[in-house]
Parts: C-alpha cells; sequence; structure tokens
C-alpha cells in the first residue's frame, strides 16, 4: 500500500519532503505553488535539485500535484478559458520539471450551459494542451461531489470527457471516496463499492484509476457537500474504510488524505490510523 498525504511547501518545496518523511508518507502531494493564484513565481533550479534529492533519498514515490484552484478548462467565458489552459500549461511544466507521476485536476464549471458544452470545452483545452505540450506527467480528472454547475460528480461524465479529447489513453483517473459518497456513491459497503468499481471498469478500465483521495465526508450520502472529514470520523465511517482498503481491487491506485489539520501531528496521526485499518 502507497500511502501519503498532501503536504504543505511552506518554506521552501523541498521541505515538503521532510515533511512528508517525517509523516510516514511513501508517496505525496502537493501545490507547486499558491493554488489561489494566478501568477506564480519560477521554480528556483537550486531548489527544484535539492527537492529531487531529498525525495530519492526518502523513496517517496509517486509524486502528485494538483492544479490549482482557479483553472476552469469547462468555462463558456472566454478570457477565464484561455487564462485557464495556460495556467494549465504552465502548471503541467513545472510537474515535469519535479519529475511528478501525476497530475490531478477537477473538471471545473460549466457555468449554467450546460454539462454536454462543459465537456466540450474540457477536451477541447486537453487536445491544445497535448498539441502544444505533450506533457511527460500523467493528468488524471477527479470526480466531484456533484451538484450546481460543476461536471464530474459521476464517473460516467469523467469518461465522456476522456472521449471527448484525442488523448483518452494519456489521461487517467484520481478517485476521491469523500466526493463519491457525496454525488450518491455508497462506497462505505461492500455492494455499493462494488457498483460503483463495476462502473468505473465498464467505463474506461480500473487501469485507469492511479490515485485515490482517501477522505471522510462531513456530509451524507448523495449530500453534495464538498466537505473532508478524517478518515473514520465522518459519515463513510472506519468500518466503510475498512471495505475500501480492503478491495483486492484498490490495491495498486496511491492512497492520498486531504483531511483537516489541526496541528503538526495530524498526518501522522490520520497515516497510522489508516494503516492500522488496512492491518499492516
Amino acid at each position: 500500500m502507497k500511502l501519503g498525504a498532501h503536504i504543505s511547501i511552506a518554506g521552501g518545496i523541498f521541505e515538503a519532503v521532510a515533511r512528508a518523511y517525517k509523516s510516514g508518507c511513501d508517496c505525496m502531494q502537493i501545490f507547486s505553488r499558491s493554488p489561489r493564484s494566478w501568477q506564480a513565481p519560477a521554480l528556483d533550479r537550486d531548489d527544484v535539485k535539492e527537492f529531487m534529492k531529498r525525495r530519492e533519498k526518502a523513496g517517496i514515490t509517486p509524486l502528485v500535484i494538483h492544479s490549482p484552484y482557479l483553472i476552469n478548462l469547462a468555462s463558456p467565458d472566454k478570457e477565464l478559458y484561455k487564462k485557464s489552459v495556460k495556467s494549465c500549461m504552465e502548471e503541467l511544466k513545472r510537474a515535469d520539471l519535479l519529475g511528478a507521476e501525476y497530475f490531478v485536476t477537477h473538471l471545473g464549471s460549466h457555468k449554467g450551459t450546460g454539462v454536454k458544452a462543459g465537456i466540450s470545452r474540457f477536451g477541447a483545452a486537453l487536445d491544445k494542451i497535448y498539441k502544444e505540450l505533450n506533457p511527460g506527467v500523467m493528468i488524471l480528472l477527479e470526480n466531484t461531489a456533484g451538484g450546481g454547475n460543476n461536471i464530474g460528480g459521476s464517473f460516467r461524465e469523467i469518461n465522456e470527457v476522456m472521449e471527448a479529447s484525442k488523448h483518452k489513453k494519456k489521461l487517467g483517473l484520481c478517485f476521491d471516496t469523500c466526493h463519491a459518497y457525496a454525488a450518491g456513491y455508497d462506497i462505505g459497503h461492500k455492494k455499493g463499492l462494488e457498483d460503483t468499481l463495476f462502473e468505473i471498469d465498464s467505463l474506461m478500465g480500473l487501469d485507469k484509476l492511479r490515485v485515490i483521495h482517501l477522505n471522510d465526508s462531513k456530509g451524507g450520502l448523495g449530500s453534495h457537500l464538498d466537505r473532508h472529514e478524517y478518515v473514520g470520523g465522518g459519515k463513510i465511517g472506519t468500518s466503510g474504510f475498512k471495505v475500501i482498503l480492503g478491495h483486492p481491487r484498490l490495491k495498486k491506485p496511491a492512497y492520498i488524505i486531504e483531511t483537516p489539520k489541526k496541528g503538526p501531528n495530524s498526518d501522522p496521526l490520520s497515516i497510522k490510523k489508516i494503516r492500522k485499518i488496512y492491518g499492516k
């Protein structure tokens, strides 16, 4: 089992490696810069070298880069769409520079223009990105809690985004447990999880599933509430995560927690608890 957390890059991007190692991470996820700003300073070459040196020594793999929150590749606003595509390409360049294996992005919002139109714009954005950049890092599409104008509340919609691009073979899936539960997938019970995995497998193949965001849910089943909770502290519960972590078809993906942090021991304690649930 590869288990890690979303780690802060405060104090220098290379400091994230030490935090991950001290927390007991086998893998990790980071933002390569502030996720709430369009502007990003260039990565310092020495910082990148130090980051890669420390990561190799710590044996932390895979490395997952999460896209900034402002990017919306499904937006009908021409300026925002253009800005989002440009920013996404810059992030992918940074991910490649850092040697990341995966780049996770949400599917964005269609802003009331309809799911079909939003999916078409997202697919076109992916084609532009691959034509102009052809990144080495694998782009993973993350499911959402659904509701409102957000795209990706179902795995069918995620597959439609993949199908809308000419580069489906290069795309993968990031499965967020909180989002899936809030979207109506009853993954905390054996039958519900089996049904969910069957849907993924029949649509795109389970080999597409590379990363699992292991988060409990503050909201109930089908609530569409995107609020993460500690594993075992939400509506999915410890028993639900025993079902998820014990499933034989979910051994290969890397697990990343994105749970609330109330202090420096939050991640280490969560990781220890998850390993206990997993049985190792």
